[in-house]
Parts: structure tokens; sequence; C-alpha cells
């Protein structure tokens, strides 16, 4: 395995793309998405690119690209459909000592970027390594068929009750016990099927009387 799996805080972190294309756009909106400060350089965006201008934590740019641009930057996506261009970015970011992604050339890449199911908290990402996007994109539609959005609600109903357990100082050793004895008692099948009186029982059997679905997801 060439790749280290790793996940990153980008929040609040400022990220370069260079390219206004859809390749461009995609990364641009995963970013956002993750909390980051974007700066898009291109003479050209995309029509996508321009209805997201008004997001307060992006800034286009139409120009071309100057190796100043990356002053600050976090993490760097050259994302043109010039080759000389990519190449340039990806070794003047190498001088910098900045973490560089070229799109669709994972030899150049120091980092490259999985294929992705969220579901609230849930994050299942899937790579080949670059050696198929196409298996990884098939097999990212199999599982967002597989994990619903009853696994956001699943993921933020668990988050609740162990940031209760840890403010009421339970041993964080012995919740792994509380939260088999949630999923076997059929957690998640019951948060799918919306049945609250059945979770709120649950609940109570394994953590007490003062835990509930709708208490502990308004915290």
């Amino acid at each position: 395995m060439r790749y280290y799996p790793l996940c990153i805080d980008l929040d609040g972190r400022t990220c370069l793309v260079v390219g206004g294309g859809r390749v461009g756009a995609r990364k641009v909106k995963r970013l956002l998405a993750s909390g980051a400060r974007v700066t898009v350089i291109s003479p050209k965006m995309t029509a996508d690119l321009e209805a997201l201008g008004s997001h307060e934590r992006l800034t286009l740019e139409k120009r071309p690209y100057s190796a100043l641009d990356m002053k600050d930057a976090f993490l760097v996506f050259a994302a043109t459909n010039d080759g000389a261009l990519n190449r340039r970015i990806r070794q003047e970011a190498a001088r910098q000592r900045i973490l560089c992604n070229i799109a669709d050339q994972p030899e150049l890449c120091d980092f490259i970027l999985p294929a992705v199911v969220n579901q609230g908290d849930l994050t299942l990402a899937i790579t080949t390594a670059g050696s198929s996007p196409a298996l990884a994109k098939r097999l990212r539609r199999q599982l967002a068929s597989q994990f619903g959005p009853e696994y956001a609600r699943l993921t933020a109903l668990l988050g609740a009750i162990r940031r209760r357990l840890l403010a009421e100082g339970h041993d964080p050793d012995g919740h792994r016990q509380r939260f088999n004895a949630l999923l076997d008692g059929g957690l998640l099948e019951l948060l799918k099927e919306n049945r609250t009186a059945e979770v709120d029982a649950l609940l109570a059997a394994v953590l007490g009387p003062d835990y509930d679905l709708e208490g502990l997801l308004a915290e």
C-alpha cells in the first residue's frame, strides 16, 4: 500500500485551487464543505463557481496563476488542463513544502482524494490508490445505497450520548459495553423506522431514565 489514510481538519485553513473548470469546481465544493477557506485562481471559471462567489470563505480571482499565490496556503490543488502548468505548480509547492494534489495524475500527487460517502459524522472513503477511479466510484454508489440517512441520526445520537457520559464523569473505558448494548439492541433499525418510543425505551434500559432521543439530539 503506497498511501497512508489520514483525515485532516481543514476548518479555517487556506487552500489554493488553480483551475476554474468542472474538476476545480468539484474540489472547491468539497473543501468548503470541510470548513476550509478557498482561493481559486483561473482566467475562466464555470457557472458553478461563479454561483458560489458570494460564499464568505471563497475568493475567486480571474487571472493567470503566480507563484506568489501559494503564500499561506495549507494545501494546493492544480486542476488546469495545462500539463506544464500543473507540473510547475507541483514543483513550486514542493519548494515551499506545501502538499499538492494534481488532478488525474496520482503519480505527481503528494496526496490523492478518495471517493467519499457522507452521512452526518459518518464518512466512508474508498480508494484504489489511483489504479481505477471508475471502480472507486462504483463502490461509492454501492455504499451510498447501503448506508442511508439513518446513519447520520445514529452517529449524532451516539456522539450526544458520549458527550453526556463524559460530562457526568463516567469512565471512558466503560463506554464500549454501553454502546455495544445499544447497537446490539437494534438502535440503528429503530432509528431507521422512526420508532421513537422504542428508542427511548432502549436508551432508558441501557443508560438510565434521564436519556431520551429528543433531549439528547437537542443538546
